[in-house]
């Protein structure tokens, strides 16, 4: 039974993306994903300056005629939301929690990628494979993605990009956009990101919330984590404390950014303190002027 309070959130989440898709993303998400990609269409006659590489050799040898393939841009696109559900993402320190963030940017995805008659199937994993829905069309079928994000209670609590990237990887055959939904604090993932990268057109969104990038005013700090259940009792008076967490957390963003630099593979940064269409739309509207230039 799903309570009210979930219904108000996914109905305010609808009609929020709903507006945005309409009226902000969907044309700049056409321009910066429609037309990568091409698929088979038929075989004709060969002309004199065709590319030879085209040749269609089977049907040569069987009618004795050079013929070449002919293709034409995908019209219909499938897009993938894979987020991950670790506890870290029930991280709250404002107004809603990384969960909660994760939903409304998944939303605007997926009603944008309707606009353009996609589909849009869901992956949640944390450790383990939690659940996967495969890709379709419908607003009913959107709706139901965007409670199962709300909704949904993991099974594990810890981190394993590795084991979603595997498992996408294996159960995607074919080509496509795959919005890879996470904090990112996890290791040991690079081979199967960069395996998603070459099959699939791969974007990273990477949440944040702003007390991760800052410690509170100084005096003791009693910090958890809330995957292994640690717990740490920081002195934030000390000097030393502050710049050692600074240098870490400069250290581990630099090394983030680098990979995905290394991967080929785009991504976004969105906080829980600002409006995620805002993000989104930039990221689209740069990587349409980088495809158009």
């Amino acid at each position: 039974m799903i309570s009210s309070e979930i219904l108000r959130k996914v109905r305010r989440i609808e009609i929020i993306s709903r507006k945005a898709s309409r009226e902000l993303l969907a044309g700049e998400y056409h321009s910066a994903f429609k037309g990568r990609g091409m698929e088979f269409f038929q075989v004709r006659d060969y002309e004199p300056g065709d590319d030879i590489r085209l040749i269609d050799w089977n049907v040569t040898s069987r009618t004795g005629r050079l013929h070449v393939k002919q293709f034409v841009e995908e019209r219909e696109m499938t897009v993938i939301l894979a987020i991950d559900i670790s506890a870290s993402l029930a991280f709250v320190s404002r107004r809603k929690s990384k969960q909660e963030l994760a939903a409304e940017i998944s939303a605007l995805i997926a009603f944008t990628a309707m606009l353009n008659n996609d589909k849009v199937g869901l992956l949640l994993f944390s450790n383990t494979i939690e659940r996967y829905i495969p890709p379709q069309k419908g607003r009913t079928h959107l709706l139901r993605i965007i409670r199962e994000i709300l909704t949904f209670s993991p099974q594990s609590s810890g981190t394993s990009l590795h084991t979603g990237l595997t498992y996408l990887n294996q159960v995607s055959r074919r080509h496509a956009i795959v919005f890879l939904i996470s904090d990112f604090l996890d290791n040991g993932y690079e081979s199967p990101f960069r395996v998603t990268a070459r099959k699939h057109d791969l974007v990273a969104v990477r949440i944040l919330d702003p007390r991760e990038r800052s410690l509170p005013p100084g005096g003791l700090f009693r910090a958890r984590d809330l995957e292994s259940g640690q717990e740490l009792l920081l002195d934030l008076s000390r000097k030393q404390t502050v710049n050692a967490f600074s240098a870490a957390l400069e250290e581990r963003e630099k090394r983030l950014l680098t990979f995905f630099r290394s991967a080929g593979v785009d991504h976004i940064e969105i906080a829980d303190d600002a409006k995620p269409e805002k993000p989104l739309f930039d990221f689209l509207l740069c990587r349409r002027r980088r495809f158009n230039r």
